[in-house]
């Protein structure tokens, strides 16, 4: 298969197989509800919404939406609705899990509970796809959301998690970048050492299935120009499908500048748990949050 290199061409992957099932803890939001009616109407999963139900019947009619075309369970208190959603999903029920209107710390401690839980004893992080206009590639990034500040065994599974995605997307051998400021080792920065470490033991077939390179600053990592200009050679420098930011800071900073100041949409979830789990951020756009269950539905196949 190609390399896909939109987000729409993403959702043709996933149209035509087994529907995936979307347990929403506390889907008495309206943009989740209007994603997943996009989601549902164009047969690209079936969803279950567990919470207010009148809330949730009286938002879907709002937006002329038939409630009918979902699933779903009363269960007004929102410890216990996410509770209940993460059982659906551990107990197969479900496939996916997803954020609703829920605060984000109550909904990572119910899948991240070590007894009832969605854990699998890996590193668990946070990726996500950008389609950026004027852009030619999708990008992967992680983690702008999970890991505040990943140690260097976490950065090994972190890479290995955004490569599982870009192989979905079509990306047979991707090409990982390893940010960091520059593209120079600094001994006074442990981050450039790492970048410089995970390089060699890719090199050395210690990371499979990818081409990883670092450090590199931004630039180096996404322009073949400012690569050129720098006197970088590297078969990832320049072509990066893959970006491993430092800590969560630069994680977050970078997602929120493609997404509002470059135009880019994006599909985000959290991978290394037992089944795709999406944590969309109430700034996301319609789009994101659509297709952010259309990339947990194909890392569920």
């Amino acid at each position: 298969m190609a390399p896909i290199t939109t987000l729409k061409a993403m959702a043709e992957l996933v149209k035509g197989g087994p529907l995936k099932k979307v347990a929403v803890a506390c889907g008495q939001d309206p943009d989740i509800i209007e994603a997943l009616a996009r989601a549902v109407n164009q047969k690209l999963a079936q969803a279950v919404l567990i919470g207010d139900q009148k809330r949730t019947e009286e938002l879907a009619r709002q937006f002329k939406i038939d409630p009918k075309i979902f699933t779903l369970i009363d269960e007004p208190d929102y410890k216990r609705a996410a509770a209940r959603a993460v059982a659906m999903v551990r107990g197969k029920e479900a496939d996916v899990l997803m954020k609703g209107l829920i605060d984000t710390a109550v909904y990572a401690r119910a899948y991240l509970d070590k007894e009832n839980g969605l854990m699998t004893g890996g590193t668990v992080a946070h990726v996500g796809v950008f389609e950026t206009p004027n852009f030619p590639r999708l990008l992967v990034i992680t983690d702008a959301a999970q890991i505040p500040y990943p140690d260097f065994g976490q950065k090994v599974e972190m890479i290995n998690h955004a490569v599982a995605v870009a192989r979905k997307l079509g990306i047979e051998i991707p090409k990982v970048a390893v940010l960091t400021a520059t593209e120079k080792v600094n001994p006074k920065w442990p981050c450039s050492l790492e970048a410089a470490q995970l390089s060699k033991m890719a090199e050395r077939g210690q990371i499979k299935g990818c081409l990883v390179d670092g450090p590199l600053s931004m630039d180096g990592a996404v322009s073949p120009e400012c690569a050129k200009g720098k006197g970088i050679s590297s078969p990832v420098a320049g072509y990066a499908d893959i970006l491993v930011t430092p800590d969560i800071q630069a994680g977050n900073i970078l997602y929120k500048c493609l997404t509002q100041m470059a135009g880019a949409t994006v599909a985000a979830m959290v991978i290394g748990t037992s089944a795709p789990v999406i944590l969309t951020s109430r700034t996301d756009s319609d789009d994101a949050k659509f297709y952010s269950i259309v990339l947990a539905a194909l890392m569920a196949k």
